[in-house]
């Protein structure tokens, strides 16, 4: 117990204060900045696969067209359930409902069967979900990365900037103009840096483990089945 003490503090703050130093974290504001881009190409491809298909459903290509437009979600939820894998370090499979998919179908029967199997399966439905949500969690991950860089950014160069013509820096009331005063305020903000570099990870972490959970949901349900 006492010994556990004595590393306890060491080890909490090396994990606090390390956090710039650990490539996993690069990793993690990687897959932030990459959530808002993808997140509206799925957003605008699922959108106008979906509304075009239901204009459609009284010709003959409609119903094709949404059945395709479901099969490009499922496969980008896989490519989302990689790229937790790569970057978030995550274990995410790509969904179940992609080896549903005969794709050397020699009849209509096969491809009705295919088709059935496929719109049938849940992780279809979870991985729809999945890049609906990624739109969301991108917008939420482009403003935290844009609110941490811009905050942590201003602090840090208070010291540079803060006697600069035409520059005056605020902490409230307060008016930053001794180098004093800046050296402390760039103090705070090495500690906003590191507080928002682990609220980063976390929020990485989040949407890795969403992504896992939800293209996972096949293999959950035969595990509770069995």
């Amino acid at each position: 117990m006492t010994q556990a003490l004595r590393t306890g503090p060491g080890a909490v703050l090396k994990q606090f204060f390390g956090v710039p130093f650990r490539r996993q974290t690069y990793r993690n504001i990687a897959y932030l900045a990459l959530a808002f881009p993808l997140g509206l190409l799925y957003f605008v491809g699922l959108s106008v696969g979906l509304s075009t298909g239901a204009s459609l459903l009284i010709t003959i290509v409609g119903v094709p067209l949404l059945v395709v437009t479901l099969l490009a979600a499922v496969g980008a939820a896989g490519f989302e359930a990689r790229l937790a894998t790569w970057l978030v370090d995550v274990e995410a499979t790509p969904p179940a409902a992609l080896e549903t998919i005969d794709w050397n179908v020699e009849s209509l029967d096969d491809l009705l069967a295919t088709t059935v199997r496929f719109l049938t399966a849940p992780s279809t439905w979870t991985g729809v979900l999945l890049v609906c949500l990624k739109f969301v969690f991108g917008i939420v991950a482009f403003t935290a990365l844009v609110t941490a860089g811009t905050l942590g950014a201003a602090l840090l160069t208070t010291p540079v900037f803060y006697d600069a013509a035409g520059v005056s820096y605020t902490i409230g009331p307060y008016l930053v103009d001794t180098l004093g005063e800046a050296l402390a305020v760039a103090g705070a903000g090495v500690v906003v840096v590191l507080v928002s570099l682990h609220v980063l990870n976390g929020l990485a972490k989040l949407g890795g483990y969403t992504t896992a959970v939800l293209v996972g949901i096949d293999d959950e349900t035969e595990s509770e089945s069995a």
